[in-house]
């Protein structure tokens, strides 16, 4: 089992996750984070510290497209392993449906 971020991150990434984290597997997009599968440790540590309830074990049914997803932008993102400012909106869009297609940015975050 891993844990995966899924799409309630989308321009919410608060980052009480990343503070949390023993072994920084948390990687930065420009408006949301992922968490690395082969380098999680599944201590679940994480899941309660996320705000917007977006950090979920990758055993829930229907989240295996997340898997990769996660895989595949940690392998392209910058690791962070301390927490940042989240953006100025993000509680408007806590909750806001479908933000993988309207509001997902595939660029890279900035990193520690």
């Amino acid at each position: 089992m891993t844990y995966v971020v899924t799409d309630n991150c989308i321009r919410c990434k608060y980052m009480d996750c990343v503070e949390v984290c023993p072994v920084d597997c948390f990687y930065e997009g420009e408006n949301m984070l992922v968490i690395h599968p082969d380098e999680c440790i599944d201590c679940g540590v994480c899941e309660p510290e996320c705000p917007a309830e977006a950090i979920k074990p990758d055993t829930e049914p229907g989240l295996e497209s997340w898997v990769k997803f996660n895989a595949d932008y940690a392998k392209a993102w910058p690791n962070i392993s301390q927490k940042g400012e989240p953006p100025a909106d993000a509680k408007e869009f806590d909750g806001v449906p479908d933000k993988l297609t309207t509001y997902f940015s595939p660029n890279p975050g900035k990193g520690d």
